[in-house]
Formats: structure tokens, sequence, C-alpha cells
């Protein structure tokens, strides 16, 4: 029996996913829950996973655009790992060997075409497009009518895979001089969806960015002193973020509007923390949810962001793991910048950038000294935040930074905890 397999639906309101990756060829024998695809959506990368077992028969190319429910593949059920490896457990006898000759006659053919390259008027031909062709009733000449015109890169590089398959090196450095050619390929559906957000953040939101610098001096300290211990007792490193994470959650709590978002005409303020933080992965830019963070210590920081990151860069993150959020984080200084004006992710209020940290000559108590400095930013809708207030968010963030005894105290000095102040 053949069954249709169909592209899911990754989420409410999305209707189009594009095929990225096939993870099997075409005639493979799959088992029963195996992932055979990965589709991509304007959020996330998603498998398709095989209903049942049997030979699959693939349908449409890497690459393509899809309609949710739109069948990608079959799977014929008739086939499975077990009935392929029959014929080697059966007798001798000669009318089987008959019969098992036969057979590998007629599977043989298809067990080339999965890696063959049809060749039909000196045009290459693919398997599935050969298939497809077929269907359509279309033939050499009608696939060429429909392509874009023959450009001068064309020509070049059919010169060269002429010079390659006949070993000929003075037409290929030649076609390499005369390459002045373009590529041009479709925006995935996460980065069409990304450039989207981005732009509606710069339309709509009064964005404006304040700056300060944190002495990392103590922070370093502690990492060091602690880092064997931490890792020894939670699984985990002791990293920079956890730091940044606290710290936004104090300030946040002492300025309430950056945690919030406007409605419509409402200002919505939530008595929760979801951090975002910002995730490059091979597919883009992503912004996986930390919930709840004002709940958390150190290590379920650190291993809340492990477990994301590893999934984003993976392409197994999930939808709900990407929704929501009421302030971001994004450290750019892992790829060595020294400043940026990051862009809100709407519809958030505020972003805090941090950046790369650099030995910089600095006063303290009078005295020029070498410190390890790091800048920081804060892009904020002015909208619903003042000049003021975010400029006092981010003092706060420095202060705790800098004495992280304070995030015991919701930032406040111990010692004017201690005496009631």
């Amino acid at each position: 029996m053949k069954i249709d397999v169909k592209i899911p639906s990754p989420g409410e309101s999305i209707t189009e996913v594009e095929l990225t990756k096939w993870l099997v060829s075409n005639g493979d024998i799959v088992e029963k829950d195996q992932e055979i695809a990965e589709v991509e959506s304007e959020k996330a990368t998603l498998p398709i996973i095989a209903p049942e077992a049997g030979k699959i028969e693939l349908v449409v190319d890497e690459g393509s655009t899809m309609s949710v429910n739109q069948i990608c593949c079959y799977i014929d059920t008739s086939f499975s790992a077990s009935t392929e490896s029959k014929p080697e457990q059966v007798d001798n006898s000669t009318e089987h060997s008959k019969t098992s000759k036969a057979e590998q006659s007629k599977e043989k053919p298809k067990e080339q075409d999965k890696d063959e390259i049809h060749v039909t008027s000196g045009i290459k031909v693919t398997p599935l497009a050969k298939k497809k062709m077929e269907e359509s009733s279309l033939n050499i000449d009608d696939i060429i009518k429909g392509l874009r015109r023959i450009t001068a890169a064309d020509v070049d590089l059919a010169k060269q895979e002429l010079s390659n398959s006949s070993g000929s090196s003075e037409i290929v450095e030649k076609a390499k001089d005369q390459d002045r050619g373009l590529e041009r390929k479709p925006m995935s559906q996460l980065r069409k969806k990304v450039s989207e957000r981005l732009v509606t953040a710069k339309n709509t939101t009064a964005m404006l960015t304040t700056f300060n610098e944190v002495d990392m001096s103590r922070v370093q300290e502690i990492r060091a002193k602690y880092q064997k211990d931490f890792q020894e007792k939670y699984g985990v490193k002791l990293g920079l973020m956890s730091f940044f994470v606290r710290a936004a959650v104090e300030a946040l709590k002492l300025h309430p509007m950056t945690n919030s978002m406007i409605v419509g005409e409402d200002i919505v303020t939530p008595n929760y923390i979801d951090m975002g933080i910002a995730v490059q992965t091979p597919k883009g830019l992503m912004v996986p949810v930390i919930r709840d963070a004002q709940k958390m210590s150190f290590a379920d920081i650190e291993k809340e962001i492990l477990r994301l990151a590893t999934k984003a860069r993976e392409g197994r993150i999930t939808l709900d793991e990407l929704n929501g959020g009421t302030f971001t984080i994004t450290n750019g200084g892992i790829f060595g910048s020294m400043l940026s004006t990051p862009i809100i992710n709407y519809p958030q209020s505020a972003i805090l950038g941090m950046h790369n940290i650099v030995e910089r000559p600095v006063a303290v108590n009078g005295r020029v000294e070498i410190r390890p400095i790091m800048y920081v930013a804060l892009s904020y809708d002015h909208r619903i935040i003042d000049g003021k207030d975010s400029a006092a968010f981010l003092m706060d963030i420095k202060r705790m930074v800098e004495n992280p005894e304070k995030l015991l105290f919701s930032g406040d000095e111990p010692v004017k905890k201690l005496i009631g102040l």
C-alpha cells in the first residue's frame, strides 16, 4: 500500500514552508518514525517524520516552497527492511535461484537510478526531474524554452565543465578570468520573517540607543576562582551571560517600563520576565526565550541557555521556545564587535547589547589602571521609555555586574540591607 506523506503544520498562521533538505534518497527503505526531511518555516526548522516503514518515493526537490498539507513524498509499505533481505535467507533451490536473479535484475536499475544522471540529447537530467517531466508530458525542448535566457556566465560555466571532463586546463583558466557572473538564490522563510520583523521594529518604534561601559574585573575574578567547582557541581560552565541575565532581571524590576510593550493604545507590563537570548545559527538569527528568568539561579540560566542554543543550532528548536519574550539580550562580543546599536525585538520595548571585552586604561581612585572593559548598549522605544529611565537602567546593569554581590540584595549595597536602609 502506498501512503501519502504531507507537509506538517509548523504552527498557527503559517501556511508555507521550504523543504530545505532530504535526509534520504529516492528509493530508500525507511523505518517508521525515521526523520526523512527538514522543512524551514518563517520561525524554525522542523523535521518530517516517516509515518510508516517502506520504500520512499520523492516527488519534490530540495529548495521547493510548499503549502502545509501538500504531499512531498510517498511510502510504499509493501517494502520494508525485512522484505528486502528475504532473498538472502531462503534455500538455494533452482526455482528460487531463477526468481532471485529475476528480482535482482529488476531492482538493479532502480538502485543505480538513485545516483544516476540521465543524459538525453546531451542534456543532463536528474532522476527526479526526469520522472516529473514524464508525469507532465514535457520534453527537453519544453524545459529549455521555459528557462531564462543564456548569459555569458552560463557559457563560461559550460566551457569550464567541458574542460574539466576533457582535462584541458587552459580553457579553465580563461573561463576563470572572464567569470563575472552573479549567483541568485531565493531568501529562506526564516530570513524573510527576520527581515520583516527588523523593518517593522525600525518603522514602528521611536528607537534610540544609550551606551555605557562596564568594568568586568570582578566577574572575571569570580569565574576564574569558582569555574572548576561550578562546572563539577552543575555540569555547565559559568559564563558571562548568567551575570547579565541576573543583572537585567533586577534592573527590570526597578524599571518595569523597560519590561513593557505597547498593545494597541495600552501599555502592557507583565509581572514576569521572559528573557530572549539572541543566538546565531546556520539558518540565521533566532531568539529562544528563557521563561520566568526572575526565578532562576545562575546554574539554571546557564543550563537553559545551553539547551536552547544547542537546539537552535541543530535546527530542533520548537515554536513555543521561540515565541514570546518580554526583554532581549544579544551578545555581539562573541564575534568581536566593539560597539553596536541593536534593533529592538518588536513588540518588546528594549534590548541590551553586550560587546567584546578589551583591556583599556581607565581612571580608578585618581590613578590610571588597565581594566577589562565592555561597552554595553540599550536600544529602547522612546514612546514609553524616557531617556532618564533608559540611562538609569543601564547604570543599574553596570553597578550590579561590576559588583555581583549586589545581586543577592536586589541590586542594593549589602551593608545598607544589613542595617536596614
